[in-house]
């Protein structure tokens, strides 16, 4: 016989946990220049500055890149985080290296399709979620220029039909 039970408050943080996702920062183009594959959710190691500019906004995924040692981990190379402004002397530098926190299972995985040819990984995008920063990285293989066309006019053909729908 099923029994009715009021939701326990476990389940109803969990609800409200997967609410309080606050995006801070997108890689707009790495959609646009590769094919993404899987998608991995790595905490970032930050400095106190760090964690303060972000919540302020104050972070560029433009350039940035993952780079996986099999050995050591992963870290995110060339993000520009820029220094807080309050922080003064104890400011950090604004494109240093930062440890990427996965799990090990996760990283040799990310190892493995690194290894294969054209295979990169990208940041997709910054949030805050739960207080904490996260960044989400996705496996790509770089597009061919044909390809970014073909993108492009299918764009274009969907802002077209949109048009004439209104």
């Amino acid at each position: 016989m099923y029994r009715w039970r009021a939701a326990s408050a476990n389940s109803i943080h969990k609800r409200e946990r997967l609410m309080n996702v606050k995006s801070v920062a997108t890689n707009r183009k790495a959609g646009f220049e590769y094919f993404l594959f899987e998608r991995f959710e790595a905490g970032l190691a930050l400095k106190g500055s760090e964690i303060k500019s972000i919540r302020a906004g104050q972070i560029s995924l433009a350039e940035a890149y993952v780079r996986v040692d099999d050995a050591r981990g992963a870290f995110l190379m060339e993000a520009h985080i820029a220094p807080y402004e309050q922080a003064n002397r104890f400011n950090h530098d604004p494109k240093r290296i930062r440890r990427l926190l996965l799990h090990k299972r996760e990283i040799r995985e990310m190892w493995d399709a690194v290894r294969q040819k054209g295979m990169t990984i990208v940041p997709i995008r910054v949030y805050l979620k739960d207080g904490r920063a996260k960044l989400e990285i996705a496996i790509a293989k770089g597009k061919k220029l044909h390809d970014k066309r073909e993108a492009i006019a299918r764009r274009d053909a969907e802002r077209e039909m949109d048009r004439e729908a209104r």
